[in-house]
């Protein structure tokens, strides 16, 4: 089976913070991608700027460096990385004084391309790359914004975020980016709801005895000690890509996948979601700080130690129970969890269904297991539905639990993009599916924002876990006192 790569039209993507690490490791490969699958027209072009003085071979040489390090050998040809690297301009621009905005706009002129801007920064400077494009005249009647998050720690400052990009742009040439809604698998998701008569009418209360979300990282800090440390696991995960899986799981059917006929339904989820507040956060969170270890074959660091500044309360785990209050899902929860120093690298969404009613096979058959449908994000992309067979051969019946495998690297002979090859082509053509919509990203801050209170009211600290497992035990005390217990991971 091929896949079809379907040309976007010209345009003209300017990406601040051209020279971060979000631009080498991410988007300059991503945008190469693009550039050998024959997906750009003629003349597209690619602006860097950021504060650093560089010329454009110079900029091009650290293009070259990063799909280099970043992209497979068999995926790097030269005619098609010399061609992409001619895409590729430079200009050095201050967000805070201004400097070099007007350079930014002779280099971009009068074109009538689609225009995107990607703030590739830290969100303090936000307001200030907006304010320039406004005071410069940069913006144009087809320009559009791509935001990546955080969008604000808080409610407030969420909707102080939203405001600042909303005076420029209005809301349809607004898109913040979420890299898990790009991915394969979560798309999958959608298919195998509404796409299958299989799974629609199971998918409720009446077949499904919980949900599990796991987005585990093995890794610690990697250089954000700054940032995570202010944010933590909650605000880092929960509250954009674990909400967000959780919302393409629990949504109802969609009139169509027009981009706000998908956000309406997300958005009912969030609004449904059983309030976390000082009355029980005790009861259903977790908050977890990784020690020193084990992890990938040999030792590490504690998270305070690899923070380097003494004492810390924030969270490196979290595990939360949630509940959506409405029909289709009331009385199952919603087993969240996510950290960093984990066992494994994993991501994946559990589907647990309930047990049969009665089993007609003695005990010699072996235990019966319920249905689980397993899908999985990273690594190794694919679905497994877990099944009861016979074993095969003579001798009597005897039950197996087994799995329908689909992975994707071994059912499609194609190279499965990055999230950010679809993501930033999804702007180019102006569909916001994949992008959350200013209501969402409010809605989900209404829901984090309580916990995060009732954290600090109830001085529920981190709970210690050794690097290399998974997580505190009292994690597995959140979902075993269910009769549950997590999915094994690996």
């Amino acid at each position: 089976m091929t896949s079809q790569t379907i040309p976007v039209d010209p345009f003209d993507l300017v990406v601040f913070g051209a020279t971060g690490d979000l631009s080498e490791r991410k988007l300059l490969p991503a945008l190469y991608q693009r550039q050998r699958a024959g997906q750009f027209s003629e003349p597209t072009r690619i602006i860097g700027s950021s504060r650093s003085e560089l010329s454009d071979e110079q900029f091009r040489a650290f293009a070259r460096e990063a799909i280099g390090t970043h992209v497979a050998n068999q995926d790097i040809e030269d005619d098609e990385l010399a061609r992409f690297l001619e895409r590729l301009s430079y200009v050095p621009a201050d967000a805070r004084s201004g400097k070099g905005f007007d350079k930014l706009k002779e280099k971009l002129g009068d074109s009538r391309h689609v225009r995107a801007f990607y703030l590739a920064v830290a969100p303090g400077i936000f307001g200030d790359i907006v304010d320039k494009i406004e005071r410069f005249d940069l913006a144009t009647p087809t320009s559009r914004i791509i935001v990546e998050k955080p969008i604000g720690r808080s409610l407030e400052t969420a909707r102080e975020v939203n405001a600042v990009v909303g005076r420029v742009f209005d809301e349809t040439r607004i898109f913040r980016i979420d890299h898990y809604l790009g991915k394969e698998t979560v798309q999958n998701l959608m298919a195998l709801r509404f796409a299958n008569a299989l799974y629609e009418p199971l998918w409720n209360s009446a077949h499904i005895d919980h949900v599990q979300i796991t987005v585990a990282e093995s890794v610690g800090l990697e250089g954000r000690a700054g940032y995570y440390d202010k944010a933590g696991a909650l605000r880092d995960m929960v509250q954009n890509h674990i909400l967000q899986l959780l919302c393409l799981v629990a949504m109802e059917a969609p009139a169509s996948l027009d981009a706000d006929a998908v956000r309406d339904e997300k958005l009912k989820v969030l609004r449904a979601l059983r309030p976390i507040d000082r009355h029980n956060a005790e009861r259903v969170t977790v908050r977890g700080q990784y020690r020193a270890g084990a992890s990938g074959g040999g030792a590490v660091k504690g998270y305070l130690e690899e923070l380097e500044g003494g004492a810390s309360d924030t969270e490196t785990f979290v595990a939360i129970k949630a509940e959506i209050e409405n029909w289709r899902w009331a009385g199952v929860p919603f087993y969240m969890r996510t950290g960093k120093r984990l066992a494994a690298r994993v991501s994946e969404i559990v589907i647990q269904f309930k047990p049969i009613p009665h089993s007609i096979f003695g005990e010699q058959a072996g235990r019966v297991f319920p249905n689980q449908l397993v899908i999985r994000l990273q690594p190794d992309e694919g679905v497994k539905q877990w099944i009861m067979i016979k074993d095969p051969g003579p001798g009597g019946m005897r039950l197996r639990h087994v799995p329908l495998d689909m992975s994707f690297a071994e059912s499609f002979s194609v190279r499965n993009p990055d999230a950010y090859e679809r993501l930033i082509m999804d702007v180019i053509r102006g569909n916001q599916t994949l992008f959350m919509r200013r209501d969402e990203v409010e809605a989900a801050w209404r829901w984090i924002d309580p916990i995060v209170a009732a954290w600090e009211d109830l001085a529920q600290g981190v709970r210690g876990y050794t690097a290399g497992t998974w997580g505190p035990s009292a994690a597995i005390a959140l979902i075993e006192r269910d009769g549950r217990t997590w999915h094994e991971s690996v």
